[in-house]
């Protein structure tokens, strides 16, 4: 079975896990998170990067230094993972939810203006599929008043105009599951761009207490002083992360040469039978993170996960509209919120990438979706 993802394996892992295991510290905020952060960081251009157990843990992290409240509302693109929403829904926040552009999948920023009200706390924009959002739009519109935090679980080391994605929002969350590019199993972080955040943030990851200025030698003893909770990944989450990520022109590499030959080798099969490639505007540096196809019909969706299987190989569908789910409708959801999202939804796939990907199993890939009959 050839499957939709892997996490790649540098040789380095086994090594750095072996440090881990014969040192004293294996809790948070140790020797190999410090050493993803400064190498984050610098990749960033500055911005205080804080590691995290997951994504999820980031975006909980960020609702919590955004004081959300019962009764603020945070506007999403419905076509996202569940924790995009949930992060927000735990403090009380009513979700929004956001219809998606036709041509890259990420959120519709035309429709903010009509979505923004006074209980808007934050917009929460996803990067999708590593392609940047039109971030001066979403800026523009949300004004000094909303905060905006990038969703970039799919992006990082993409670009948008230049700018690194995960540094144009007031926050950023990273994502390092084994889904992503680098994959520490589970793992995630928070990039605060904004001023003023780095001191509170430190305090709420760690469980509400004054730990790491303890650390420090700022303070003879840490108490509670802050809601908090335990947002410090393990050192051997952190292990594999840094192996990863001192990887990352390679895994990148190859990421970039899998993507480009299934856009070479499908593109003309696409347009003459009504399917879709990924769109990647001028002015985006992707993150090469995912390949999928639209096709025409939910049935033909259907038919060619069947198909796909059938030859052994993975193909996934993608998202159910948050607004469309069990929970989204406990919010207001209901069909006919987001039309683009409901017509792209069911009609998506996604091809095997990663950056293990033999030639000869993508080449397979690529001979079975050719002759799919669409």
């Amino acid at each position: 079975m050839i499957r939709f993802t892997r996490p790649f394996v540098t040789g380095q892992e086994l090594a750095y896990l072996t440090e881990v295991l014969e040192s004293p510290e294996t809790s948070g905020n140790g020797t190999f998170a410090r050493r993803c952060e400064a190498l984050l960081e610098e990749e960033l251009g500055g911005a205080r990067v804080m590691m995290t157990p997951s994504c999820t843990h980031a975006l909980e992290l960020s609702a919590l230094l955004l004081d959300v409240q019962p009764g603020d509302e945070v506007i999403v693109p419905t076509f996202t993972f569940t924790s995009t929403a949930n992060a927000y829904v735990l403090y009380g926040a009513k979700p929004v939810f956001a219809d998606i552009r036709p041509d890259t999948l990420n959120l519709d920023e035309s429709a903010l203006p009509e979505l923004i009200s006074e209980r808007t706390r934050a917009v929460v924009p996803v990067h999708y599929a590593g392609v940047g959002c039109e971030m001066g739009a979403i800026r523009s519109a949300c004004g000094p008043k909303v905060a905006v935090i990038e969703d970039n679980a799919h992006g990082l080391f993409g670009k948008k105009c230049g700018r690194l994605l995960g540094t144009l929002g007031d926050m950023a969350v990273l994502s390092f599951h084994d889904t992503k590019n680098f994959s520490a199993g589970e793992g995630g972080a928070l990039v605060l761009n904004a001023p003023g955040l780095e001191e509170r943030a430190e305090i709420l990851r760690e469980k509400g207490t004054n730990r790491t200025s303890f650390y420090r030698g700022e303070v003879d003893k840490y108490t509670w002083v802050d809601t908090g909770s335990s947002l410090l990944p393990s050192e051997f989450q952190m292990a594999v992360l840094l192996a990863q990520l001192e990887a990352r022109d390679r895994i990148q590499s190859a990421r970039r040469r899998i993507w480009e030959r299934y856009h070479e080798s499908l593109s003309d099969w696409a347009e003459t039978r009504d399917c879709r490639t990924p769109h990647v505007p001028d002015g985006v540096e992707q993150s090469y993170h995912m390949f999928y196809l639209i096709l025409p019909t939910a049935e033909s969706q259907a038919r060619f996960i069947s198909y796909m299987r059938d030859a052994e190989i993975a193909t996934p569908f993608h998202y159910v509209p948050l607004h469309l789910s069990e929970q989204g409708r406990r919010f207001g959801g209901k069909p006919g919120m987001c039309p683009v999202a409901e017509s792209v939804a069911p009609r998506l796939v996604r091809l095997p990438l990663f950056a293990s990907l033999e030639t000869s199993d993508q080449d397979r890939v690529i001979e079975t979706i050719l002759s799919f009959q669409a």
